[in-house]
């Protein structure tokens, strides 16, 4: 039986920040509850998005489009990991023990189910939808898996050059959406998946060096140049992606997010007085801990928890008023309630999957392999997050950049990669605590 959430609390060392924990379970909070309330499934089963159809919220993605402080607090311990376990195996395998485990198992869980659903024929309506839709938060974990595997090459940088490291992606995602805007540039849109959410996470870097001292004007230039690149040029007001839109600020990310990202990181480090007084009292910091034991588990399955929740009501005959109506807001409450209570039922089965392995020391081997297998892993992710569950059968494929994958490929592709780091991490041997 591992450590109680009560017991790591009471044992925390006074050096830990606790800060970056908060906002670890802040940011990916707010990810879901935004995902609950945008949501926006009518009578026949098809799902929309609240910012459509009321295009005055997309503005609160401004302040609720959160998902750039956790690849900031990532670099951040990502930073602090690397240094204390050097050898680079090791270091993916120590950092992807929660990351990928409760992954593999949601993949695996979904796979067998859109299996049977095809072959009973009920992948239509909302449940063809679901099959699809539950794994695009993947697409997280998959961008979460190229931060780690860069993290020593750009350590270094950062450790040579400071802030001139994070200035010069910046620099390549500003040429690489002025390749894509002005000289149409097929396919150069994606390098940006790469520099703008590195950039946000080599912010995490400068951070764990006490280098970001001016958080006010890191958030005016953030706040002030996402709000001319929106104003004058191709990009969207929404931050988050909208269905049948010509250009998303998210998919690719732009430079408009690069910046939006900037303003975040700057406004929670104005906060950062207020909220370490917060967490450090011991009833919060017990919280804290105890929802970052489960995080990763309660992120992967809370689409599937809102699903199953819209399907329940469409199968009960219940009555799903029109989105943003007075009736559709009386009843998101009770929708919200009963997600966040299903979510908690999937993570009272699954969070065992999250709790790491012990992890044997690093023997400075195994590199090229963990450098293939953590490649494998999040191109098999990425791939998965864009073709779904659906049509297992057909075999029904999807474009990742100039690729076409299917489903089972993609599967077989992260599960190979994962393994290839869990072995590599071991150093070709079993020591003492890597059973």
């Amino acid at each position: 039986m591992g450590i109680s959430a009560r017991e790591l609390a009471a044992n925390t060392p006074a050096t830990r920040d606790r800060y970056v924990d908060l906002l670890r379970v802040v940011s990916l909070g707010v990810v879901v509850f935004g995902h609950w309330l945008m949501a926006a499934v009518t009578a026949d089963g098809t799902v929309g998005n609240l910012l459509a159809v009321v295009p005055e919220l997309q503005l609160v993605t401004w302040v609720f489009q959160i998902m750039p402080v956790f690849f900031y607090v990532g670099g951040f311990s990502h930073a602090l990991a690397h240094r204390s376990r050097p050898a680079y195996a090791a270091f993916l395998r120590a950092r992807l023990q929660r990351l990928l485990r409760p992954t593999m198992v949601f993949i695996g869980v979904w796979g067998a189910l859109a299996l049977v659903v095809q072959l009973l024929g009920a992948d239509r309506g909302l449940t063809g939808v679901a099959l699809r839709l539950v794994a695009q938060p993947l697409w997280f974990i998959g961008i979460y898996l190229a931060m780690v595997a860069f993290t020593p090459p750009l350590l270094k940088l950062h450790e040579r050059y400071g802030w001139g490291a994070f200035g010069a992606l910046v620099a390549a995602a500003a040429a690489v959406d002025a390749l894509r805007f002005a000289a149409d540039v097929p396919y150069v849109e994606f390098l940006n998946f790469a520099f703008v959410w590195l950039a946000v996470h080599q912010l995490g870097f400068l951070r764990a060096d006490g280098m970001i001292r001016l958080p006010s004007a890191l958030a005016a230039v953030g706040l002030t140049g996402a709000g001319l690149l929106v104003a004058l040029g191709p990009y969207p007001l929404s931050m988050v992606g909208m269905p049948g839109e010509k250009v998303s600020n998210m998919a690719p990310p732009t430079l408009a997010l690069l910046f939006h990202g900037l303003w975040l990181v700057g406004a929670v480090e104005l906060l950062r007085g207020p909220g370490t007084r917060f967490v450090a009292r011991a009833n919060v910091w017990h919280k804290v801990v105890a929802a970052n034991g489960i995080a990763m588990t309660a992120f992967l399955w809370h689409l599937s928890a809102m699903l199953g929740v819209y399907g329940a009501l469409l199968a009960l005959g219940a009555e799903l008023p029109a989105p943003a109506t007075a009736a559709w807001w009386a009843q998101a409450p009770v929708r919200i309630a009963a997600a966040a209570l299903l979510t908690a039922g999937l993570v009272a089965a699954f969070r065992r999957f999250e709790r790491p392995a012990p992890v044997a020391p690093g023997t400075g081997q195994g590199g090229p392999v963990a450098a293939l297998g953590i490649t494998l892993a999040l191109l098999g992710v990425l791939g998965l997050s864009m073709v779904g569950f659906g049509g297992l059968l057909e075999g029904r494929t999807a474009l990742l950049i100039a690729v076409h994958v299917s489903a089972p490929a993609a599967v077989g592709t992260a599960l190979t990669g994962w393994l290839l780091v869990e072995r590599a991490g071991r150093g070709g041997r079993r020591g003492p605590d890597a059973a």
